[in-house]
Parts: C-alpha cells; structure tokens; sequence
C-alpha cells in the first residue's frame, strides 16, 4: 500500500476506484474505520484515497504537539506522493479543518466537504469522543457518546463493531493529545480566503462539535452551503450514511 514521506514521517494512504480523486482526512483520534461507509459509495465514479492522520491507523506518530499546517503538509505530500495536483477533500472533524486551511492556503483542494467541524477548536469538547484503544469500556461509552441515543438503542451491533475497529485503529493517548492540540489551536481567521465551493454537513444533535459553529462557518465562507442531519449525533456520516452520501454524491458531481 502507498505510503508518502513528509520530511521522515510516514503517511499512509488507500487507493481505489477510477475518476476524479477524492481524499478523505479523519478525525481527531480515529482510525480509517470511519470512512468505511463513504469509501464504497464514491469509489467507483470517484477515485478514493482514504488517508491515517499522523498519529493513527498505519502512519507514524511523532512527538507532538502538531499543527493544522502540519497536517496540511501531510495531506499535499499524499497528493503529490498520488500524482495529484489538486482533489476534492472530505474531512471530518480535524479533518475538515486540515481542508478548510488547505484551501484557503493551497491551490490543491478543488471542492471541500467538512463533516462535524467547526472554524475554531475554542469550542469543542473532544474529551468526551476519545478513549485509549487499550480501554474497551471506554471505547464503548465515548462511541456512544459520538452518536444518537436512537442508533445507539436501535443498532447496538454497530456500536460493538465500531468498538472493536477503534482498538485496532485509534491514536493512542500521546498521539491524540498531539492531534487534539492541533484543534485547540486552530482558528479560521480569514473564512472569504476559503474560495473552493464547500459543504458543512453537521448532526443536529452533535454535542462535542457545536452545530451552530457549522452553521456560522458556512455562512462565512463565499461559496458554503449548510446541511443539517436530523437525529444525528458527532459520527453522521456513519448513523445516517445514507443521507450524507446522497449530499456528498450530488455536491461532488455538481
């Protein structure tokens, strides 16, 4: 499998499926797992790069503390490391913030997707999202915790095989201070430098994440567009993927 180096550190990356590129940059503290709803659905029209943050999944975890530009950084090594010069980007969380300086900063993000994400880490609660992958009982309540009580009760299942992906997965505890340092530093001072056309999708019902910092983002941005996702919590690309991959699909082939 790829892997891009970035002045030593090693980013793993996927690769699949034929079409204009769409590179996924995950969360705070998660694994690739977290993409496993989006990948099937744009691989195929799309070509897919699924990227581990610095910290989790297959890249490596240097001290930290890191940066959003350090992740920025990464992420145009793996398009260079891909051939790319430029993609759509689909970040979550941290993710979406890697993207947002990306594109504010770089000629490299074409379009931008934001799930769960905010312009300021001021606000954010990631405490509550995270548990060192050694933990079990931990990874089972924080899972809880990034989603709907409805989907937690209705698909207890999920909850379980999210549980198992995160040990296997998940940054441990020194790699995600680091990742979590970067969303505390974070701050999107120039939103009009954001020129690439952007989705924010956000759960209604996301208490780490706040909704209304979403909505105040891509009200900011020149070409943002808001879509909130009823009955959802943190992790609605995952409880209500059918929803998010409609939006994602049409805002991708527009």
């Amino acid at each position: 499998m790829p892997v891009a180096s970035n002045g030593g550190v090693a980013c793993y990356y996927e690769r699949d499926g034929d079409g204009d590129p769409v590179v996924f940059v995950g969360d705070a503290g998660y694994g690739a797992w977290q993409w496993g709803w989006q990948h099937a659905a744009v691989a195929g029209p799309f070509e897919s790069l699924v990227t581990d943050v610095r910290g989790a999944g297959r890249s490596d975890a240097p001290p930290g503390p890191y940066s959003i530009p350090d992740l920025v950084s990464d992420l145009t090594t793996v398009l260079s490391d891909a051939g790319l010069h430029s993609a759509a980007v689909v970040g979550a969380g941290l993710g979406g913030m890697v993207g947002l300086e990306a594109a504010r900063t770089t000629s490299r993000v074409e379009r931008l997707v934001c799930l769960g994400t905010a312009p300021s880490g001021s606000g954010v609660d990631l405490e509550s999202l995270y548990a060192p992958p050694t933990d079990r009982d931990a990874l089972r309540r924080t899972t809880k915790a990034a989603l709907s009580t409805e989907f937690v009760d209705d698909h207890p299942e999920a909850v379980r095989d999210i549980t198992e992906w995160r040990a296997a997965e998940d940054a441990d505890p020194a790699a995600w201070e680091a990742q979590a340092a970067a969303v505390r530093g974070y701050s999107l001072d120039a939103p009009y430098e954001v020129t690439a056309p952007t989705l924010v999708v956000h759960g209604a019902d996301d208490a780490a994440w706040p909704v209304e910092d979403a909505r105040t983002l891509a009200a900011d941005l020149p070409r943002g567009e808001f879509v909130g996702v009823d009955d959802a919590g943190h992790l609605a690309h995952v409880e209500r993927s059918k929803r998010v991959n409609d939006e994602l699909a049409g805002f991708l082939e527009e």
